[in-house]
């Protein structure tokens, strides 16, 4: 399936196949899993046991193509994006509002901002404007670091690749003003435990 970008480049994805409705049971033991995998493994373990209610958003898709090989199958050829996406995730969590984006990156010593779209940056400003519980999650897949990120972190390093020309998030700075998340066996990702350890620290969600 071929989904179509914005600006006119074109990615392939395999056939999207039939949701038979059957839930598959989750292997908590694969470490190998992607970062997304990850989340929404943890998300589906908060949601199971009513801590928290956080989904990743969908995004729209237009479908312009279509084969029929089986009268009882569909096969998507073609697809648009209807519009940019703002964040990978929202919900609710303690009564306020989590909106946050998960990233990942093979680099080891920094975060390069061009991970990031200014839709998102400014989603995430609107976000924190309504008191909204803002952060990233950001995955350092080459040392296995995990990190919960104010968005008012990357929103300072976004202003300052204008002024100052600086491209990316030292890993420093990740670390002194970010949180570092131990990854665990279930939930594997235990970033709402990180939230309550922090959760006192005043200007933290602003």
């Amino acid at each position: 399936m071929t989904i179509n970008y914005p600006k006119g480049s074109s990615h392939q994805l395999s056939s999207l196949k039939k949701d038979t409705g059957k839930k598959r049971p989750v292997n908590f033991a694969n470490r190998g899993m992607t970062f997304e995998a990850e989340i929404n493994q943890t998300n589906q373990y908060y949601l199971d046991r009513d801590i928290a209610v956080i989904h990743k958003k969908p995004t729209p898709v237009q479908i312009v193509s279509v084969d029929y090989p089986k009268r009882s199958a569909a096969v998507i050829k073609e697809a648009y994006f209807k519009e940019a996406s703002t964040t990978d995730y929202n919900g609710v969590y303690k009564g306020r509002y989590i909106d946050f984006e998960a990233k990942e990156t093979k680099n080891k010593t920094s975060f390069p901002l061009t991970n990031f779209h200014e839709h998102q940056i400014v989603h995430m400003k609107r976000c924190l404007n309504q008191q909204g519980i803002v952060f990233v999650l950001i995955c350092f897949s080459s040392i296995k670091r995990y990190f919960l990120v104010p968005a008012s972190l990357v929103i300072e390093f976004w202003k300052k690749k204008y002024t100052n020309g600086r491209k990316s998030i030292p890993l420093s700075d990740i670390e002194k003003k970010g949180y570092e998340i131990i990854p665990g066996f279930s939930p594997r990702i235990p970033y709402l435990e990180t939230l309550d350890r922090y959760f006192g620290e005043g200007d933290y969600f602003k």
